[in-house]
């Protein structure tokens, strides 16, 4: 059985629908708000447990106070263990403001759930099929001690999605993950933000070109585009009534590690993410459930 490991944070994700962002000065009535499990890692942790038969592990800090308690609660409810340690520092959580399109921009609050430290990581073992890594973790002064205990152990694939913060990430700190060969799992945007090249393939060519490894980049509705070494792949998107898009991209990349590892081809897999994701912004939140799975994969 495959071995997969998910290193990032789990959060309280606040969500607020509101019907326009506010603007400097202007009162805005919200729609609704709720509070529900999220973060990246645990996002992409959970959807691949749920779709995929491999064995995953989630290495997630989890701080004290209000939200820590929370994360702590829903963790035990849903039977998922940490193997990070609890940390005596209190937890952030995500704002996620919600337009009436599904849009979401998020405003977070980073505390112990991102402050990762380097004994932690000698608990775990090195023989691992895949290892997530998420950007916002990179760019923390903690993903020093991440990027250490990849380099002592590097896995079998490393899967990177460095999120709408790629450009944030220190210049030599990104040259390190690039020397680890991961597979670059991004958005449009995100691709064109870093490549200052506004044509996919061209601009996934260059990226490819820097971690010889393959590049995945999401294209909302209209699907998601690979490219495979020498090879390009486009799948199309699934039709789907968006609610929200919380955790989409996470979600992606975890029925896509999910996919891999049960040894699906890379088309068949991306097919796969393409109609998780799909559900997953029909519904609001991140999280889909036991039912909504079982429904899904009758499709696949």
């Amino acid at each position: 059985m495959a071995r997969l490991l998910f290193i990032g944070s789990t959060v309280a994700d606040v969500v607020l629908r509101t019907p326009c962002l506010p603007v400097t000065g202007q009162d805005v009535n919200l729609l609704s708000q709720r509070v529900s499990l999220g973060g990246c890692a645990y996002n992409a942790f959970h959807t691949a447990r749920l779709t995929g038969q491999a064995d995953c592990t989630l290495f997630s800090p989890i701080g004290s106070g209000v939200w820590g308690d929370f994360v702590r609660h829903a963790l035990a409810e849903r039977g998922v263990v940490s193997a990070a340690p609890q940390v005596d520092e209190p937890n952030g959580c995500c704002y996620c403001l919600v337009e009436p399109d599904g849009e979401r921009t998020f405003l977070c609050e980073h505390g112990a759930e991102y402050r990762f430290r380097a004994e932690w990581f000698d608990s775990l073992r090195g023989d691992w099929d895949g290892v997530y890594l998420c950007g916002l973790e990179a760019e923390e002064d903690a993903g020093e001690s991440i990027l250490r205990y990849l380099e002592a152990h590097p896995p079998g694939q490393l899967y990177f999605a460095p999120g709408p913060r790629l450009i944030h990430i220190p210049p030599s700190r990104m040259a390190r993950i690039f020397a680890l060969s991961p597979l670059v799992h991004l958005s449009e945007t995100e691709l064109g933000q870093f490549t200052r090249e506004e044509d996919v393939p061209r601009a996934a060519a260059m990226l490819h070109a820097l971690t010889e490894n393959s590049v995945v980049v999401t294209l909302g509705a209209r699907g998601a585009y690979a490219r495979l070494g020498e090879e390009e792949v486009f799948v199309p998107g699934i039709p789907a009534r968006v609610v929200d898009t919380i955790g989409a991209g996470d979600s992606h990349i975890g029925a896509l590690m999910a996919a891999l590892a049960d040894g699906l081809a890379p088309e068949e897999a991306l097919r796969r993410a393409n109609r998780v994701a799909a559900a997953v912004v029909s519904q609001e939140g991140a999280e889909l459930s036991q039912e909504t799975w079982a429904q899904l994969s009758q499709n696949l």
